[in-house]
């Protein structure tokens, strides 16, 4: 067979991939099963970066909301006389 089960698929995988041929080409049942399988890697792949990017919106979303109720803030030391607290 062209593959390990259960192995990632990886680009190599797919330049590399060789099918066994028959009296009239390469083997059906092989071809389709392989592309298969490369489609729902792909499949997967696309699932993946979709969160990816959810999360990375969210993330981003959270540090303009964090950055927005700092602006202005600067950290002091308590004792230095520019301190917003009161001695």
């Amino acid at each position: 067979m062209i593959y390990v089960t259960g192995e990632r698929l990886h680009p190599h995988h797919i330049r590399a991939a060789v099918f066994d041929t028959r009296w009239r080409g390469l083997d059906p049942g092989q071809v389709h099963d392989y592309l298969n399988r490369v489609a729902d890697e792909l499949d997967r792949l696309h699932r993946e970066l979709t969160t990816a990017n959810t999360e990375a919106e969210r993330i981003r979303q959270a540090l303009r909301q964090w950055q927005s109720r700092h602006t202005g803030w600067r950290h002091t030391d308590p004792g230095s006389p520019n301190s917003r607290w009161a001695r």
